[in-house]
């Protein structure tokens, strides 16, 4: 976990004044928040941002909570998951922590005694290597270029000359990542998922080739086209860094 980056807790809670109280009392703590009322929305959102902890309510509308927890243990970089339950039976909680709930607390629930136990879980969880965005990119991966822009992996942020910036999936980090560590190389879609989504991920090309969609938006948006990134239809992609000027008549260098 990144000191200049608040947690990012997703509260899972149909229930709207509960979830609405709770958000508040992690707010006030310094930790930031996402609430969903429905489990399937929310695993949208996990599985393309960076979450550090779920909060969630066991008893959903649409999904059972332990197959929410399941699905969230499949993601290649799983957030801590902690159930927070209107049903104080030991049994529950049990079942809870033997399916990979990193802890359980009952409703109603004391707001320090909340925060204290979210707090305890991310500090393990940052332990354990919480720092790891996608399979290939983490909160510590140092800076780089791609095309003139510097990629920020900490921030999840692209900043274009001239100071402009916009923020990045982790999905488009883990890409930028991987093209720019393989320049002048055609990378098939294949190894590229697994890259950055893991060697288990099941992912469509049509998917990943929306997420390069993205990234093309964000360049020319800012007035940078991607000619230096061509698709190579039926296999993948093929990333040529931009060749500088050659000084004085030496050689040509590279750049990203």
């Amino acid at each position: 976990m990144c000191s200049k980056q608040k947690p990012l807790v997703v509260i899972i809670e149909d229930d709207r004044s509960l979830a609405a109280a709770v958000a508040d009392q992690l707010l006030t703590a310094g930790l930031s928040t996402q609430v969903f009322h429905k489990g399937a929305t929310a695993l949208r959102f996990v599985g393309e941002s960076y979450v550090h902890l779920v909060l969630l309510d066991p008893a959903l509308p649409d999904l059972d909570g332990f197959a929410v927890l399941e699905e969230i243990s499949r993601l290649p970089h799983p957030p801590a998951v902690v159930f927070l339950s209107g049903q104080r039976d030991g049994a529950i909680a049990a079942k809870a922590l033997d399916a990979g709930a990193d802890d359980f607390i009952a409703k109603p629930h004391h707001p320090e005694e909340l925060v204290a136990r979210i707090r305890a879980v991310l500090r393990r969880s940052e332990t354990a290597g919480d720092s790891r965005l996608t399979g290939n990119a983490a909160l510590g991966t140092g800076v780089f270029l791609f095309n003139g822009a510097e990629v920020h992996p900490e921030r999840l942020e692209l900043v274009f000359p001239g100071g402009r910036s916009r923020k990045l999936g982790r999905k488009e980090l883990g890409i930028l990542y991987h093209l720019h560590a393989n320049p002048g190389v055609i990378i098939s879609r294949h190894s590229l998922i697994h890259a950055v989504w893991g060697v288990h991920a099941d992912i469509r090309s049509r998917s990943l080739d929306q997420y390069v969609a993205k990234i093309r938006e964000a360049f020319q948006d800012h007035g940078r086209k991607l000619d230096c990134l061509r698709t190579i239809h039926g296999i993948g992609y093929w990333y040529e860094p931009v060749a500088a000027a050659p000084e004085n008549g030496g050689r040509k260098g590279r750049r990203a």
